[in-house]
C-alpha cells in the first residue's frame, strides 16, 4: 500500500500562513473607528521612529500668542452697552497684567486664563455669586462636555464644593435617561414609554443645552426619581421641576416621599419650552403623564430655589461642534425659565489622535461654536476648558500625545480670540504625562484618557481653586474702581 507524501501540502500551509502573517501588517490603522495594534513578524529588527519630542510644543504654549485680536471693537461694544466705562477697562487691564506678569499661558493650571478685555469675562458670575443669599433664585452653572464628565464626574465635587460654599442643594438638571443613567451615583432614575433622541445623530428637532429631547411614544408614560446621599447636598431638595415641549394639555399624577396620596394635575400647552414645578420637601417621586403621545421632554430638575446649582450636560462623543446645532429660540426659551450666569465648556478629547497635530480648523470652528453659545445666551457668561493629557503607548511605555498639546493651543488661541475666559485642564492635572501618574493612583481608567471619580475629586478643587482665585482679583478689582 502507498503511503501518500504530505510535505509539500504542508510547506504549502507554512507558506500562505506566512504570507498571512506579514500581510496584517498592512492593515489600517483603524478599524471601525476602532485603533488596532499593529502586527509586525520583523518588529525585532525593524527601525522604529523615535516619538515626537513635546519640547516645540511646550515653548508654543509658554509663548506669548501672536493671534491679532480687534481689542478696539470689543472694547467699544462694552461701552457702547453701558456695561463699563473707558477708565475702568484700562483700569482692570492694568491691574490684570500687574497681577500676572501676563506673557503667556499659564502652565500649571492654577489660574484662569480671562482674554475679555477688561478682564471682565466673569463679570456677571462673579456678581451673581456675591448677590447668592438675596437672589429670589439660584446662581446656574451650565457644564457641557463629553464623557469626560460622564456620570457626573468632576462635575459631582465640583457642584458639592461650590454648594458648600455658596449654598443651594441638589443635583440640578437630569436628562430623563442616558447611557450614564446606571452608573451615575448622584440620582436614581428610570424613565419608561420614552423615545430618546440626540443631536449626535438626529438633526430633525430644535435642541438646547442638553443635545437630547425625549418623545412619548406610549399612551402613558413615566419618570421616577430618587435622591441620593453619596453628597450631603443631594439628599434633600425643595423643588421639582419637569421641563417639557407640547402644544396641547396633558393630565398628570405625581406621587412622592413614598405617599399614597396622589397628586394630579395638568400640564400647560407649551409651543416653547415649558415647566412644571412642584415646591416641597422631596426625596423621591414618580410622575406618570396619560394621553401624552407625542409629547417632548427634556428632563426633571431637583433642586433648592437659592445657592448655586450646576447642570451636567454631557454628551458622549461630542466635540463641541454639534453646538452650532442648538436652536437659539428655543435656548433663550430655556434661559427664560431656567437662567444660567455660567456655561463652561469642556470638549476636546474626542478628536485628539496620535497622527493630527494640526488644530487650526477647530480653531475656527470653536470660535464660531462660542459666538453662536452667545447669541443664544446672550447674558451668561463663558468658561471654555483646554483638553486634559491623554496618553498613548510607544515600546511599552505610556506617554502624552503630542496631539494634545497641539489642541491646548488651538483652544487657547480661540478661547483669545473670542475674549472668552479660560482654564488649563491640562496643567492642572500636572502637565506632561500626569495622565500615566493618575492611572497609577486609580484616579484614571486603563485606557489613559478618561478619569475616575477619585481623579475627578482633585480637578473639581483645581477648577474651583481658580475660580475662587479668579474671583478675588475681580472683587479687588471692582473695589478699586
Amino acid at each position: 500500500m502507498k503511503t501518500e507524501n504530505n510535505f509539500g501540502r504542508l510547506l504549502t500551509l507554512l507558506f500562505l500562513t506566512l504570507f498571512i502573517c506579514v500581510g496584517l501588517y498592512w492593515l489600517p490603522d483603524r478599524i471601525f473607528g476602532q485603533k488596532i495594534k499593529k502586527v509586525d513578524l520583523f518588529s525585532d529588527i525593524r527601525q522604529k521612529p523615535e516619538p515626537l519630542s513635546l519640547d516645540s510644543f511646550l515653548v508654543q504654549l509658554e509663548q506669548a500668542d501672536t493671534l491679532i485680536i480687534d481689542s478696539v471693537t470689543i472694547r467699544d461694544s462694552i461701552i457702547q452697552a453701558g456695561i463699563m466705562d473707558s477708565m475702568v477697562l484700562v483700569v482692570r487691564d492694568s491691574l490684570y497684567h500687574a497681577l500676572y506678569a501676563l506673557q503667556g499661558g499659564d502652565s500649571s493650571g492654577t489660574r484662569i486664563e480671562d482674554y475679555s478685555v477688561g478682564r471682565i469675562g466673569l463679570k456677571r458670575f462673579f456678581d451673581a455669586l456675591n448677590q447668592s443669599r438675596s437672589m429670589d433664585r439660584p446662581v446656574r452653572i451650565a457644564f457641557m462636555g463629553d464623557s469626560f464628565i460622564e456620570g457626573d464626574i468632576i462635575v459631582a465635587d465640583f457642584r458639592e464644593t461650590m454648594q458648600k460654599e455658596f449654598g443651594g442643594h441638589g443635583v440640578g438638571f437630569v436628562p430623563l435617561s442616558s447611557v450614564a443613567s446606571q452608573f451615575r451615583p448622584t440620582i436614581d432614575q428610570k424613565a419608561k414609554g420614552w423615545e430618546r433622541h440626540s443631536v449626535l445623530s438626529d438633526k430633525e428637532f430644535s435642541y438646547v443645552l442638553s443635545g437630547m429631547l425625549f418623545e412619548a411614544v406610549e399612551e402613558e408614560v413615566s419618570v421616577s426619581f430618587k435622591t441620593v446621599d453619596r453628597y450631603p447636598s443631594l439628599k434633600e431638595v425643595s423643588s421639582l421641576k419637569f421641563l417639557y415641549q407640547y402644544d396641547k394639555e396633558v393630565e398628570m399624577k405625581l406621587t412622592y416621599n413614598g405617599s399614597e396620596d396622589t397628586l394630579h394635575s395638568f400640564l400647560p400647552s407649551a409651543q416653547q419650552v415649558g415647566q412644571y414645578v412642584l415646591e416641597d420637601r422631596i426625596t423621591e417621586g414618580t410622575l406618570t403623564l396619560t394621553g401624552a403621545t407625542g409629547l417632548r421632554a427634556l428632563g426633571i430638575a431637583l433642586e433648592d430655589d437659592q445657592g448655586v446649582i450646576v447642570d451636567n450636560f454631557s454628551l458622549r462623543g461630542n466635540s463641541g461642534l454639534l453646538l452650532m446645532h442648538l436652536d437659539s429660540a428655543q435656548c433663550r426659551s430655556f434661559q427664560e425659565i431656567r437662567p444660567y450666569d455660567l456655561i463652561v465648556l469642556q470638549y476636546g478629547l474626542n478628536i485628539v489622535y496620535e497622527e493630527m497635530l494640526q488644530y487650526g480648523w477647530y480653531r475656527k470652528r470653536m470660535v464660531e461654536v462660542v459666538r453662536h453659545v452667545r447669541n443664544c445666551f446672550p447674558d451668561t457668561d463663558i468658561l471654555m476648558l483646554g483638553v486634559s493629557d491623554r496618553s498613548y503607548q510607544y515600546e511599552g511605555e505610556f506617554l502624552t500625545m503630542p496631539a494634545v498639546l497641539a489642541l491646548l493651543h488651538a483652544q487657547r488661541q480661540a478661547a483669545k480670540q473670542v475674549g472668552v475666559p479660560f482654564w488649563n485642564v491640562f496643567g492642572a492635572m500636572g502637565g506632561e504625562n500626569s495622565m500615566v501618574e493618575f492611572v497609577e493612583k486609580n484616579w484614571a481608567s486603563k485606557d489613559y484618557t478618561h478619569l475616575s471619580f477619585r481623579g475627578g475629586r482633585e480637578i473639581a478643587k483645581a477648577l474651583f481653586e481658580a475660580l475662587k482665585l479668579e474671583k478675588e482679583f475681580y472683587d479687588e478689582a471692582a473695589d478699586a474702581d
